[in-house]
């Protein structure tokens, strides 16, 4: 197990088959826990039961949008530290600002390189460490 993940969890929420297998390749090479979901149904419910370390959220999904399901767990208190990196293949900067806007931590357009993808995920699951004494 790579040292990177560190124990962390992944929730991945992505109804493409191919995408999904590359994230599952990605993900346990790096060491982090994850569990899929291929539709948007129950995603929110399945975010408060895992309540994982990151959420990969593809903006189109069957059933239920990314952007809702970004903006409902947004709206939970509880959940205020989970991270959401929102995936799409419509990767205009509107896109982006209304991903942002909803409450994304980040925003990767598809196709992405794995490389750009790891960073994301770095960034936002290995902060710098804190000065605090």
């Amino acid at each position: 197990m790579a040292e990177g993940g560190s124990g962390k969890s992944i929730l991945v929420i992505e109804d493409e088959d191919n995408i999904a297998i590359a994230l599952d390749y990605l993900l346990t090479r790096e060491g982090y826990r994850h569990e899929r979901m291929a539709t948007g149904a129950g995603a929110v419910d399945r975010v408060r039961e895992l309540h994982p370390d990151l959420v990969l959220l593809d903006v189109m999904l069957p059933e239920v949008s990314g952007y809702e399901i970004c903006q409902a767990v947004r709206m939970e208190p509880d959940l205020a530290d989970v991270k959401i990196l929102m995936m799409t293949a419509r990767g205009s900067a509107m896109e982006r600002r209304k991903g942002l806007a909803m409450g994304a931590d980040g925003f990767v357009s598809k196709p992405f390189e794995l490389a750009e993808l790891r960073a994301e995920v770095c960034r936002l699951l290995d902060p710098e460490p804190s000065t605090d004494g």
